[in-house]
């Protein structure tokens, strides 16, 4: 996926347990790396996009994002597109979608605290080690040492996108080139691949994005964002543990 990922398994279970939940996620990771990756010439997403399978005889799990991904185009007027760069790429509702499926298979298998982190997509359940909220650090996208804000619950999918990390790589489907109005786009839901498609959506619409996002709250997911020009914004529901910038 291009990024770090890193567990923390909060649930006093045996070592062997832990170890075992730990490498099955691990193993559930590594193989979305190897369906989805755009990296790779026989994941089967450069497969689709090369037209060398059809998507209808893809495996079930890249025709269920592919036609979550067509919903989510709908849902964002068109804002995410899995074809934005001219050539199929689902990776900013992939990264999310499967650290939720990760996070829901865990609770599944008896491990209700926990935290999945893949590089600004984070899914919390339950309680840390110390039996309190998780609490979420966004990063600040001007001052590298700081946090724009700490966000807190024991229910929380977290998806940041930023111009900090990557640069200007989110691309507005409409004009064809990079988005640069924001600077950092967080939204927190209860769906990480939701919410990393909404992040991504809004990230393309630039300032747009400020009228757009607040009614999300209405479907859960509240949101913060920081323009170029330094301005700060937040919804009234976002679970903040401090103020932050807003």
């Amino acid at each position: 996926m291009g990024t770090v990922i890193s567990l923390d398994l909060a649930d006093d279970l045996p070592a062997e347990t832990l170890e075992r939940l730990a490498e099955e996620t691990f193993d559930w990771l590594r193989d979305v790396d190897q369906r989805f990756s755009t990296y790779k010439m026989d994941s089967e997403v450069s497969r689709i996009g090369r037209g060398d399978l059809d998507a209808a005889d893809a495996s079930p799990e890249v025709r269920e994002v592919l036609d979550r991904c067509a919903d989510l185009w709908r849902e964002t007027d068109g804002y995410f597109d899995a074809y934005a760069t001219g050539t199929l790429d689902p990776s900013a509702y992939v990264k999310g979608w499967s650290v939720q499926v990760a996070s829901d298979r865990l609770s599944v298998a008896g491990a209700p605290n926990h935290c999945v982190y893949a590089g600004g997509d984070i899914r919390v359940r339950g309680e840390s080690v110390n039996d309190k909220p998780w609490r979420v650090g966004v990063k600040h996208p001007f001052v590298p040492t700081s946090l724009a804000w700490v966000l807190a619950g024991t229910d929380l999918a977290v998806a940041t996108s930023g111009l900090y990390e990557r640069g200007a790589h989110v691309v507005d489907p409409r004009r064809g080139a990079p988005a640069t109005e924001l600077s950092s786009v967080t939204v927190v839901g209860v769906d990480l691949g939701t919410a990393d498609a909404y992040s991504t959506a809004a990230f393309a619409m630039g300032r747009a994005a400020l009228d757009w996002l607040p009614g999300l709250s209405r479907l859960g997911y509240e949101s913060a964002i920081v323009t170029v020009e330094r301005e700060a914004y937040t919804t009234p529901g976002l679970p903040t543990a401090d103020r932050g910038l807003a």
